[in-house]
């Protein structure tokens, strides 16, 4: 039972990004400034930076499944993200925590490779994520190059990522959000499937800039929060877009390659 004192609860399962741009690290730092309990279940270790990722160290998946128990059996959760979940085992070992509790919203990142292009989940456990979480999710967030991979035709257009959004629903997905950002043209669209069919466009300007690093970790986390708070799946997206494009304006060079976004408290925001 949740005590009245605490303050909406958040979960990322997702892995450690040790430059502190995407991963975990910036997903706690997302529910912090939604004013969020952040809480997190780590499945992998990366050694990673702005130019790339020099390796990965996974837990096992009993070891995951075993941190999320302990978060879900003493301090509950409002609703939780899954990002980075490396392998087949850790997939099924998640996917069997989250059937313990169903009526908690979950939103998917699928977290296929890393902005730098090295590889985040093994091939082969494509199928079983889809399989065992696409229907457990409340929302999937595929931006334009993982969804080609995942439907197996480009994404690279309005129409084709209407295409892919209906696709994957026909995949098991509930809630699918095609984001735009990997795509050319000088408006930024994000398309939003609702489970029952409705499409949702958010359009909004192309910021020029390197340093989006944690974009897409950003925004699921940000959606998450949002429905922690109790906001309707619409409301959650077009929040989460609005505190990822205010981290985009103002971001921040890190290191030699790709920057990381401006981690802003919501209230103080000036948008």
């Amino acid at each position: 039972m949740k005590n009245s004192a605490c303050p909406p609860r958040a979960l990322t399962v997702a892995g450690s990004d040790s430059g502190g741009g995407a991963g975990i690290q910036a997903d706690l730092k997302t529910f912090q400034s939604f004013g969020c309990f952040g809480m997190s279940a780590i499945t992998a270790l990366t050694a990673q930076n702005s130019v790339g990722v020099q390796g990965v160290y996974k837990v096992s998946g009993e070891f995951a499944a075993r941190q999320m128990e302990s978060v879900f059996g003493d301090i509950g959760v409002d609703a939780l993200k899954c990002g980075m979940l490396a392998d087949a085992e850790i997939i099924a070992a998640v996917a069997g925590v989250l059937d313990r509790y169903p009526g908690v919203p979950l939103v998917l990142d699928t977290v296929l490779v890393a902005k730098s292009g090295d590889p985040l989940l093994e091939p082969e456990a494509v199928g079983v994520m889809v399989e065992r979480l696409f229907p457990r999710s409340l929302l999937i967030t595929p931006n334009a190059v993982e969804a080609s991979r995942l439907v197996g035709f480009p994404v690279e257009d309005r129409r084709s990522m209407e295409k892919a959004a209906e696709a994957l629903q026909g995949m098991g997905a509930n809630g699918v959000l095609v984001k735009g950002g990997h795509l050319k043209g000088e408006c930024l669209i994000d398309l939003l499937r609702l489970p029952g069919g409705e499409l949702k466009i958010f359009e909004s300007e192309r910021i020029d800039t390197p340093h989006t690093h944690g974009t897409g970790c950003t925004l699921s986390a940000a959606v998450t929060a949002g429905l922690a708070l109790g906001l309707p799946l619409v409301r959650a997206v077009e929040t989460a877009r609005e505190y990822v494009l205010n981290g985009i304006r103002k971001a921040h060079p890190t290191g030699k390659g790709y920057g990381t976004l401006l981690h802003e408290p919501v209230e103080k925001r000036d948008g």
